[in-house]
């Protein structure tokens, strides 16, 4: 066999995604394109799925692009001649508790803000749909009608054959060995039957994509597992158009399968697989049977059921998938190297989501951008430490059963965890510390009272923290807190050119005198929001800017790549210093008792970073908040920060200072609506629709990017707008994604929410569209209401902050 000596783009990997990413890129008019598989067309994992094509997800651009798909596959037979199998005979989910059906409730009002059509069932209405289930123990359930189901071979070989009659080579039984790059992109790959030169490669390799992006140095954090379902023969009752059905409580799900059922399942804790290596002869393979392991999902399937108990198993599956540390995809263009592109670690949702994230995949290598935001299944979520092989293995004993588990809110993994620490850590710990786990980092996310263990016990409701963060959160407003903030991403740019990049980069004015902090966002060409950062002057060629420690793969990412040509270095220091937050109206009168630095608002205003003595430490002392309140926080030297911590604590004890966690700082924040990226801001919200444009300066003499289309936008109403919510009613609670109603029309929905312990309610925000413009007198004029689990809450609308709108105890 021969290969073409070039090719604009290499696909490795012929399943569903990488079929997909042929055929999408043939759509965009891309000929040559060359896709390799190391032996045959969904041979990997592809070809053993279970094919349910559900259409709900996460957020409202997964969701889109799962329903492109289910659109797609109903239309593919009659593009390419070839059939695949799909219909629509929607799915049922149930709820055994109601803590289930709360679940489902929410989801239910999430799917009416994503389009999704879906309808809330009683059990007996549930039954009626599946008569074949028992329903005395069941609370209820959901419906939703558009849900389908596929054949994943056929379905896979349209995409082939589609992506083949648009010009695409597919090449089988041709195995990568290697990635070339060259200056830090990719430049070809080697195979079996050699060498191809190519401008981009996509890594569709399935459960072999960790080792595929090892040879391009590109962390692809996965790793295999056994899945098991197994197919009865066929059965009195069942048909062709009987829904999918879902029993999370039970682990299970179950459709039909040419007269009988197909059952299979996410047993809470799994089979991690693959670890010495996957054979190289692995294709249309299966793995021994385990029906000890498959036994507590036959339990459930019986119970759910029990006609099951007498039907003879026909065949059972043990297939191998591919699952990623907090069980969502990888996608996108890696940091590491560019024109990288992965598709991968889809956890079971493949053929659901494959058509979708195919497309996105060819929009973004065409456009050179992503085609909308994508952050929640962005590769550049992830970090290299997420590669190391015990920490996969271990998180997947886990992950695969986090599909079917309940989604609690503040729920923290289990496993692979103490992997990044503050040095403060031990001591925070003896203080009570509940830790969470945020890019590796164990961070304290409350403080038990002492006496009681410091665990969650999760709910929908107020959870067991609830009280010690409400203390928290109140010592902050009252008195001072003290926050462990060392997880910050913290990055150091200088160079002849480290002024020019930063002010295009930068949609605030960073041109700033040394010693000034600038809050600022960094822009895409469509004013969307990439990076939402400080960045301090610390001379005049060098800055320090500080991040969350979410996006810091993401942030150093954009930046890195916007100052690749430029006269910049730019360094990850976040290791080199402890972050103490030290926040609250008796803040200056603590740090006071430990140095010399005159701190009062004349010689240290608001946004200043100077160094200072404190305590026995040299820190950088940066007065800038998250919690709307005057305070610092302290970057010291790693060696240095114990005794500094400590000289803190002592110093503290009579002016009330408490330890505080990252859910007194949400609620905190939430109080004086401070977005979150990620979650109020994102690639498609510009800075004035976030009600940032006092951050924008439009008059400065570089133009940075993004500029012209927010001139454009500030000359008519906005149409799209962060407004924030209270409820009136003290009792719910706001997490995301509730719908917002005007007059009840739908307008939008939740982005972010909190308790706020200073009003004694829940607060949100989120975007509210209007096409005339959401306007003062649009908010002021209507009757707002919040949907919570299907039911509806009153809420009050500003665009103002609740608490301090005008700033003046930040300033104080």
């Amino acid at each position: 066999m021969t290969v073409p000596s070039h090719a604009r783009v290499v696909v490795v990997g012929g399943g569903i995604a990488g079929c997909s990413v042929a055929y999408h890129l043939t759509k965009l008019g891309w000929r040559d394109v060359v896709l390799l598989e190391r032996r045959d067309i969904s041979c990997g994992t592809t070809w053993h799925a279970a094919g349910l094509v559900g259409q709900l997800r996460a957020t409202q651009n997964l969701t889109r692009l799962a329903k492109y798909g289910a659109d797609l596959y109903e239309t593919l037979e009659a593009e390419t001649g070839q059939a695949t199998g799909f219909r629509r005979p929607g799915s049922v989910s149930l709820a055994r508790t109601p803590e289930r059906m709360h679940e489902l409730k929410r989801l239910a009002s999430m799917a009416r803000c994503f389009g999704v059509e879906v309808e809330v069932v009683t059990p007996k209405e549930a039954g009626q749909r599946w008569p074949l289930i028992r329903t005395d123990d069941l609370v209820g359930g959901l419906w939703l009608p558009r849900d389908g189901r596929t054949n994943p071979i056929d379905t896979t070989l349209a995409l082939a054959k589609g992506a083949r009659l648009g010009g695409a080579t597919i090449l089988e039984n041709t195995a990568v060995a290697g990635i070339h790059v060259r200056r830090g992109a990719v430049a070809g790959v080697s195979t079996v039957a050699g060498d191809i030169a190519c401008e981009v490669v996509v890594n569709c390799a399935g459960m072999w994509a960790r080792d595929l992006g090892r040879l391009a140095g590109v962390a692809v954090p996965l790793h295999a597992s056994e899945h098991f379902y197994i197919v009865t023969e066929p059965m009195a009752g069942v048909t062709p158009d009987l829904p999918v059905l879902r029993d999370p409580d039970g682990y299970i799900y179950v459709r039909e399968e040419v007269g009988g059922l197909l059952m299979g399942g996410f047993e809470p804790v799994a089979k991690p697989w693959g670890m010495q290596g996957i054979p190289e002869s692995f294709a249309f393979s299966l793995l021994p049977e385990d029906w000890d392991h498959f036994q507590v999902m036959m339990e459930q399937a019986i119970l759910r059921i029990p006609s099951m108990e007498l039907a003879p198993v026909r065949r059972h599956v043990n297939g191998p998938e591919s699952f990623t540390p907090d069980g969502r995809y990888l996608l996108g263009e890696a940091p590491e190297c560019r024109n990288f592109f992965v598709a991968a670690g889809f956890n079971s949702i493949g053929i659901a989501s494959g058509a979708g994230a195919g497309k996105a995949v060819a929009e973004w290598i065409a456009g050179g951008e992503p085609p909308m935001d994508l952050w929640d299944v962005d590769i550049r979520r992830v970090a290299p430490f997420q590669t190391n092989p015990r920490y996969l293995h271990d998180r997947t004993v886990e992950m695969v059963g986090r599909l079917y588990a309940m989604h609690w809110p503040f729920q923290q993994p289990a496993t692979a965890r103490d992997v990044r620490k503050s040095v403060l850590h031990d001591r925070l710990a003896a203080r009570g510390a509940c830790f969470g786990a945020v890019m590796g980092w164990e961070r304290a996310n409350w403080y038990a009272r002492r006496g009681t263990p410091a665990e969650y016990r999760y709910s929908w409701g107020r959870q067991n923290w609830f009280d010690d963060s409400a203390e928290e959160h109140r010592a902050v407003r009252d008195a001072v807190g003290l926050f462990d903030q060392s997880s910050f991403c913290k990055l150091r740019l200088e160079g002849p050119d480290a002024v020019a990049v930063l002010q295009r980069l930068c949609a605030n004015d960073v041109d700033v005198p040394v010693g000034r902090i600038v809050y600022t966002q960094m822009l895409n060409a469509h004013g969307g929001i990439e990076c939402d950062l400080t960045v301090t002057r610390l001379a005049d060629d060098a800055y320090f800017i500080v991040t969350g420690a979410s996006v810091s793969t993401h942030d150093t990412d954009w930046i890195r790549r916007a100052t690749r040509d430029a006269r910049v270095v730019l360094t990850d220091v976040t290791s080199g210093a402890a972050v103490l937050g030290v926040m609250g109206p008796r803040s200056r009168a603590l740090l006071a008792r430990l140095t010399d630095a005159d701190l009062s608002n004349g010689a240290f205003p608001y946004l200043t970073s100077r160094e200072i003595w404190l305590g026995a430490g040299r820190v950088r002392a940066s007065r800038v908040t998250y919690v709307g309140e005057l305070g610092w926080e302290l970057y010291v030297p790693t060696d240095h920060a114990p005794g500094v911590y400590d000289a803190l604590v002592a110093a503290g004890e009579d002016l009330g200072l408490r330890h505080a966690g990252y859910h007194a700082m949400d609620s905190l924040r939430i109080e004086k609506a401070y977005r979150s990226w990620g979650h109020d801001l994102g690639s498609e919200d510009t800075p004035l629709e976030a009600g940032l444009g006092f951050a924008v300066r439009f008059d400065k003499r570089v133009p940075f990017t993004g500029r012209d289309v927010l001139l454009a936008q500030r000359e008519k109403p906005l149409a799209r707008r962060l407004v924030v919510f209270t409820l009136e009613d003290p009792e719910p609670l706001l997490y995301h994604d509730e719908p917002i109603l005007r007059d009840s029309v739908l307008v939008g929905r939740i982005t972010s929410g909190a308790y706020g312990h200073t009003f004694g309610r829940a607060i949100g925000l989120g975007y509210v569209e209007h096409a005339d413009g959401v306007t003062d007198a649009f908010i002021e004029s209507g009757r707002w209401e919040l949907e919570i689990a299907c039911e509806r809450h009153l809420a009050r609308a500003q665009l103002t902050p609740p608490y301090d709108p005008k700033s003046l105890r930040v300033r104080s």
